[in-house]
């Protein structure tokens, strides 16, 4: 009994708590699972670029520092759901970006601002080339640019003599259903800018992905 008593003593006594601060410290050593998935991410972009990587993907890479200490995988994939697309998702106005779960009013902010200098970049890469040899690259332009405004636009690409855009312009903005267009106007703008041809854009607030495009040659 007696030895059995010494035992429990001894044991008792040689446990040292460890301090509450190296507890932390070892916590916060631990890496949370997803950063093991961004890492793998990270180098699938860097070796394949952005084409190895779906929409969902790419959007995960841009919430990683957004989001720094969440699991960004679920949000990336609730957004691509709610929209249709990455172009969709950053061309969406910020209070539906705030409706899925996991985006707040700073992230939000953050996403208008990546939309906002891929959009002048997409600008960038379309004019001065032959847009009308690429009808792929001018629809997701137009997407990201109007595919989710909360009006009707009348938008108006000027083109040059070698199919190079000149000038995007909003040339009206309606209601939710109906904007008025004025071909004097048109004519007018084209006019100014020398525009050998012009591609008309329309979009339908009431279905977000549709974008309808038509061609004119300008006289």
């Amino acid at each position: 009994m007696g030895k059995v008593e010494d035992e429990r003593a001894f044991f008792s006594e040689g446990w040292i708590e460890p301090p509450k601060t190296a507890l932390k410290k070892a916590v916060a050593t631990e890496k949370p699972h997803y950063h093991g998935h961004r890492d793998r991410l990270r180098e699938r972009f860097v070796a394949g670029g952005p084409d190895a990587l779906p929409d969902y993907e790419l959007l995960e890479l841009l919430l990683f520092r957004l989001i720094p200490r969440v699991d960004t995988k679920p949000i990336a994939k609730a957004l691509i759901a709610r929209f249709g697309s990455l172009a969709e998702v950053l061309g969406a106005p910020a209070s539906l970006l705030e409706e899925v779960k996991g985006i707040g009013p700073t992230v939000a902010t953050d996403l208008k601002v990546i939309a906002a200098t891929a959009q002048r970049m997409a600008r960038g890469e379309v004019r001065g080339r032959e847009v009308l040899s690429n009808w792929t690259q001018l629809l997701d332009y137009c997407r990201s640019a109007m595919a989710f405004e909360n009006r009707e636009q009348f938008r108006i690409l000027f083109l040059d003599k070698k199919n190079g855009l000149i000038a995007d312009e909003v040339q009206q903005t309606g209601t939710v259903d109906h904007t008025p267009v004025y071909p004097r106007e048109v004519v007018k703008r084209a006019l100014e800018l020398s525009a050998s041809a012009v591609i008309l854009v329309h979009n339908h607030p009431t279905s977000p992905l549709s974008i309808m495009l038509d061609h004119a040659q300008a006289h």
